[in-house]
């Protein structure tokens, strides 16, 4: 079903080697932060329910939570360092 999506819509689907997650680290730990922060803790009814608390939960993600992997600062606050 998803690859026939995809295919619909002139996506291609790249698979990364089974068992070498590293090989796409960034979204993977991105993964992981959404199940472990918000996904395993709540019960939701629709997907627009779970777009809606995706898109807050990106926004405090970026503007309000401390990154350690940032030196304890924000994204957007990195961001602004670098500009």
């Amino acid at each position: 079903m998803t690859a026939a999506w995809a295919a619909k819509r002139g996506i291609r689907i790249d698979f990364i080697q089974p068992g070498q997650p590293q090989q796409n680290a960034y979204v993977e730990r991105y993964n992981r932060t959404v199940r472990y922060d918000w996904l395993a803790h709540h019960l939701f009814e629709t997907l627009d329910e779970i777009q809606d608390f995706a898109t807050r939960w990106l926004w405090t993600y970026n503007h309000d939570r401390p990154n350690m992997a940032l030196g304890g600062i924000t994204p957007k606050q990195k961001l602004a360092l670098a500009a």
